[in-house]
């Protein structure tokens, strides 16, 4: 069982000991450092109040009450929306003008994990001197809890993600009418969490005839909750049996998504963010456009053929975010269907990227399967190895990246080495104890073997 602490919240598995696991000590630790954190950043301010929201995951409720209780000890007014996703707090936060906010989702994660995701004032993950400040003050026990008279006030907003809907349905680039005119079916895994309750709503909203498939927001997943495509057999039979236009699936926090066609075959969740930039670059000539350096080249080149300008930024949404302010891109995001569209706001979104992609599908007026082999044709190969406390990860990499010298490396996040028609990302993860390897090829095979190869190498380091 693990325990990972990062400038971007804590991430662990439920029970066990305190330190080594997610357990209620450390949720209320981090919390408070959380809370503590933003007490500092606003010490003239009277009222603080916190945006809380969690997926549907077995140990939500528990963490909620302890994050909540814990903030209100600290003497913020919280304000909890209970069973929400993650676009959905981001949302919230400068809706409700919050001053931070912490969604309760171990994201892809099995449903022994849990986590704590923090946000800013803005409703965007904090950067990483905040992130710094915030594991001081744990480190240190640095709290200062508020007497009786000034302890927070508890408030419960329901319907939130209803609200969050019509933020989505207010976009100029969401075409509702040309949505309802294709007369779209869907089949909608919702992996049995709040992507169950919001993306069916949407659907129904846009005019969708949606088929229902896990969208039962109770925590137990019916299969691993990250959506590959060796997770997504179910979905991918059924749309093919009620002969669906396509397939949508979400993570249990509902930030990731991925498309079925109407074959059954992937569309390629790589692709998720290639089709929604497509669209958003047909009425936006020029435009910019971001993703993390494991992301397919097929961005580069879509934003290209629209004359806009492509650049890659290290792994993790904050970094992708900064990217994306500073080259004032128009859309953005990360290769595992994580679309951010400024427009809206800058945090990854599903639901966002289901309307983007609906109004793109609907004016192209072609079939899903079409759409993607309009795409010039990547194959990605996404692997790991899993690491123990005496492997020294950064030595691996530096070992990489002086025996692949002569090649383009690029060491901003981890290794990544571009060959002429293929390349591969070797970077640790931040989320979980494993080397994440990640390759690109002109077919699967190719892609495969480069990835075969490097982990062959990796292990004879070992």
């Amino acid at each position: 069982m693990t325990l990972i602490k990062s400038i971007s919240g804590i991430r662990g598995t439920i029970g066990g000991n305190t330190g080594d696991n997610l357990t209620p000590i450390d949720a209320v630790k981090f919390a408070a450092a959380y809370g503590t954190f933003i007490k500092k950043k606003n010490k003239n301010k009277k009222d603080i109040k916190i945006i809380i929201g969690r997926d549907a995951r077995i140990s939500g409720k528990m963490i909620s009450g302890l994050v909540s209780d814990t903030l209100i000890g600290l003497g913020i007014d919280v304000i909890d929306l209970g069973l929400s996703t993650t676009p959905t707090v981001e949302v919230a936060v400068p809706i409700e003008k919050a001053d931070g906010g912490i969604i309760l989702t171990a994201s892809h994660n099995p449903k022994q994990w849990n986590a704590l995701k923090l946000l800013n004032e803005k409703g965007e993950f904090l950067n990483s001197e905040d992130g710094k400040q915030i594991l001081e003050i744990a480190d240190n026990d640095d709290f200062d809890f508020a007497e009786v008279d000034d302890l927070g006030v508890y408030k419960k907003k329901k319907n939130y993600i209803k609200k969050h809907i019509k933020e989505v349905l207010k976009l100029p680039l969401v075409d509702k009418k040309a949505i309802k005119k294709a007369k779209f079916k869907v089949v909608v895994d919702g992996v049995n969490s709040t992507g169950g309750i919001a993306i069916p709503a949407l659907l129904k909203e846009l005019g969708v005839k949606c088929v229902e498939l896990y969208c039962e927001p109770n925590g137990q997943f019916p299969h691993n909750p990250e959506p590959l495509k060796e997770h997504l057999t179910d979905i991918s039979e059924l749309v093919v049996k009620k002969k669906a236009d396509l397939g949508i699936v979400v993570d249990p926090d509902v930030d990731r998504l991925a498309l079925i066609c109407e074959d059954g075959s992937m569309f390629g969740e790589e692709y998720t963010l290639v089709a929604c930039a497509d669209y958003v670059l047909s009425k936006n000539k020029g435009g910019n456009t971001v993703s993390n350096l494991s992301s397919s080249r097929a961005l580069r080149d879509v934003t290209e053929i629209h004359g806009g300008t492509y650049t890659a930024s290290a792994v993790g949404e904050v970094n992708v975010v900064q990217m994306m302010k500073d080259t004032n891109t128009v859309i953005g995001g990360e290769g595992n269907g994580g679309i951010i569209y400024p427009d809206s706001h800058y945090g990854r979104d599903s639901l966002v990227g289901v309307a983007l992609f609906l109004s793109h599908l609907a004016h192209k007026k072609t079939s899903c399967r079409a759409l993607r082999d309009s795409y010039p044709s990547y194959f990605m190969s996404k692997n790991k190895i899993q690491l123990t406390p005496e492997i020294d990860v950064d030595k691996i990499l530096a070992a990489m990246a002086e025996k692949y010298k002569n090649e383009d490396v690029n060491t901003i996040d981890g290794v990544k080495i571009d060959f002429p028609k293929e390349w591969i990302h070797l970077r640790k993860s931040n989320t979980e104890p494993i080397i994440r390897i990640y390759t690109e090829a002109m077919s699967q095979e190719k892609a495969d073997n480069l990835a075969e190869r490097f982990i062959k190498e990796i292990k004879e380091i070992i």
